[in-house]
C-alpha cells in the first residue's frame, strides 16, 4: 500500500538514505528540512520544502496539501558536547519544535510516526549494549531533549489514533 510520508530532517546522512530508500517504493515521500546542517545535495529523491518544523503553519501546509498519514522525524541537533554549552537550543529544537510537529500530526490526522531517539536516553549503560528494559537515565541535555519527546509521543499514541515507533541510535 502506497503511503504519503513527510520524512523531516530528509537531508541528513539518515535521513537522506531513509528518502532514497522509500523512493525506490511506491511511497510519495516529502522532506522537510531548514539545511541548518544537512545538505540540498543529498536530496535527490521527494519533494523538497525548505523550512523548520518549528513552523506550525508550514508543517500544517504540508501535512494537508500532501495528504500525509506518516511522518519520520529525524530533524534534530545531536552534538553531546554542545547541548552541554547550550541546552536552550537543544530543547527548542529537539523538544519543542517535535512538540509543534506533533500538534499539526494531531491535527491534520496522522496515523503514523517514526521518531528518530538516541541511545543516550539510557545515560551511562551498566553493560556493553543496553536494551529496552534498561533505565532511562540520561546526562546531557541532547538525551533529555530525546527521552521528553519519547514521553510526548507516548502520552499522544495514548490520547489518540496516532501509533509511534522510537528508534535509539
Amino acid at each position: 500500500m502506497s503511503q504519503n510520508i513527510l520524512v523531516t530532517g530528509g537531508a541528513g546522512y539518515i535521513g537522506s538514505h531513509i528518502v532514497k530508500q522509500l523512493s525506490k517504493t511506491n511511497h510519495k515521500v516529502v522532506i522537510l528540512d531548514n539545511l541548518s546542517t544537512g545538505f540540498e545535495s543529498a536530496i535527490v529523491y521527494g519533494t523538497f520544502i525548505q523550512g523548520d518544523t518549528g513552523d506550525q503553519e508550514l508543517v500544517s501546509q504540508i501535512l494537508k496539501e500532501h495528504n500525509i498519514d506518516t511522518v519520520i522525524h529525524f530533524a534534530a541537533h545531536t552534538i553531546v558536547p554542545e547541548s552541554v554549552e547550550n541546552p536552550l537550543k537543544y530543547y527548542k529544537n529537539n523538544t519543542v519544535n517535535t512538540r509543534n510537529l506533533l500538534e499539526c500530526c494531531q491535527e491534520a490526522g496522522v496515523k503514523h510516526f517514526i521518531f528518530s531517539s538516541t541511545a543516550a536516553v539510557y545515560g551511562v549503560p551498566t553493560g556493553d549494549s543496553c536494551s529496552e528494559q534498561d533505565l532511562l537515565d540520561p546526562i546531557n541535555p541532547y538525551g533529555t531533549s530525546k527521552l521528553m519527546s519519547e514521553m510526548m509521543l507516548k502520552d499522544l499514541a495514548f490520547s489518540s489514533e496516532l501509533r509511534y515507533v522510537v528508534l535509539r541510535f
